[in-house]
Order: C-alpha cells, then structure tokens, then sequence
C-alpha cells in the first residue's frame, strides 16, 4: 500500500464537466472538553466515471489533474 491519503465520503454536486464535490465527515474527540465533534469539509474531486448526488465514493490524494 502507498502513502496516499484516502478520503471517504457522499457526493454532493455534480453540476460541473469531470468534478464532483465530495462532502467528507470525520469525528474526534475535543482534546480539551471530550466531548465527540464532528466536523464536515467539502473536496473537489475529478470524476471520470460520472457519479452522481448520494454516491458514496473514496477519494484519493494525487498529482494536481488539469
């Protein structure tokens, strides 16, 4: 396995030519408080194979595409 970073999440838009907007959760723990947070941030993907919203999908860390 490579060193690559993989992201796991659902896809939220798929309005523009090969990219897709992928909305990816993740829950910690506060490091302070302790109290579980969970926190959302939105990626934009490259998308060959046309998914569309709802889809769950594993994106992976690579060289810049244009």
């Amino acid at each position: 396995m490579n060193k690559r970073r993989r992201l796991t999440g659902t896809v939220k838009s798929n309005k523009m030519d090969k990219t897709v907007i992928v909305e990816v959760t993740r829950t910690f723990q506060h490091p302070l408080y302790h109290k579980v947070v969970r926190s959302v941030k939105a990626y934009k993907a490259h998308d060959e194979i046309g998914c569309n919203v709802g889809d769950k999908v594993v994106i992976v860390e690579s060289a810049p595409i244009s």
